[in-house]
């Protein structure tokens, strides 16, 4: 029997329109289940939250992530899926009392757990402090072994900063340092960087550690070539890929309910392309999607482009080989 995941709050009913019975009318909501560590292994995409928005409060940012699984559930539940697939819903883990490095090791777990049974983990967030439970649970799995992962984030932000404690703007450093440790092999890889959003000695640490960046400004819908060539050249150079999707690399006007809104931002339109891209590839293991704070959203606009990528990878991935 698989373990069970080091889960804080237990996966609640989901509810949305319901048009009918049967594979012609699924929805998300129709098909979803509580994760069962009993099932056999190697099905299916499980759901897992982190409720934490203590990593946008250290980096002094604006809080509200905390509440971002439970608004990217509720804008998942009522779109259609095209085919019926194995969904489940493992439930959140949640950051309280300010310890957001036990519950970063919780989610590590749970991540860990999950690629360890066959899933697919994508994990809602929550602020990009995310990221290193995410990352921690690949090490960790047993599918990572002595394989090169990749690390693609697209996002405004390098999040490499070499603060005293872990905030949402270190996760990346703090992966880089556990890898040196490793000794492993991996790429890390950052499209929609904003030049204004990064200071001079952010692009140097960025050098430093190899990162390779694609600035916003060569993401727009007219630089398909360079995106893919970006893209590809990742993909083609990696064993592994860990996907992390940082909402506010989108332009404000799109998705206003993150902490720090994008005055420039990548199209919607690229960011799903590149999302299609990684998907295809058969390398992705893992996804996680952050910053939604849903006390900034407009109609729940970021909710309702969040779900959208969500759904377009879920729909879309390949087990990895």
């Amino acid at each position: 029997m698989n373990p069970r995941l080091p889960i804080d709050i237990a996966p609640r009913p989901w509810t949305g329109r319901v048009d009918g019975d049967g594979p012609r009318h699924a929805r998300w909501h129709q098909l979803i289940r509580p994760y069962d560590p009993a099932r056999r292994a190697g099905k299916g995409c499980v759901l897992i939250g982190f409720a934490s928005d203590e990593g946008v409060r250290r980096n002094k940012g604006r809080p509200g992530a905390a509440a971002g699984p439970d608004a990217l559930r509720g804008a998942l539940a009522s779109l259609a899926l095209p085919e019926p697939l194995d969904l489940e819903d493992a439930g959140t883990v949640a950051v309280t009392g300010g310890d957001l490095e036990s519950g970063q090791r919780r989610l590590g777990r749970a991540v860990a757990t999950a690629l360890d049974a066959g899933r697919f983990p994508v994990v809602l967030g929550g602020g990009h402090e995310v990221a290193f439970g995410t990352y921690s649970g690949i090490a960790a799995a047993r599918l990572r072994g002595a394989l090169r992962l990749g690390i693609l984030n697209l996002d405004a932000h390098f999040d490499l900063r070499a603060d005293p404690e872990p905030t949402s703007g270190t996760p990346f450093r703090q992966i880089a340092e556990a890898e040196r440790a490793a000794e492993a092999s991996y790429r890390y890889d950052v499209l929609g960087i904003s030049q204004p959003g990064n200071t001079v000695a952010l692009f140097e640490t960025a050098r430093g550690l190899g990162v390779r960046h694609l600035p916003d400004d060569r993401c727009g819908v007219l630089d398909r070539a360079a995106v893919d060539e970006f893209v590809d050249a990742f993909l083609n150079d990696v064993d592994l890929v860990y996907l992390s999707i940082d909402l506010d690399v989108l332009p404000a006007a799109v998705a206003p309910g993150v902490s720090a809104p994008a005055g420039f931002g990548v199209p919607v339109e690229t960011v799903q392309r590149v999302c299609d891209r990684v998907t295809a590839s058969g390398k992705l293991v893992a996804a996680d999607v952050a910053e939604l704070a849903p006390v900034f959203d407009i109609d729940g606009r970021t909710a309702r482009t969040a779900a959208r990528l969500i759904h377009r990878i879920v729909t879309g991935h390949r087990a990895a080989s």
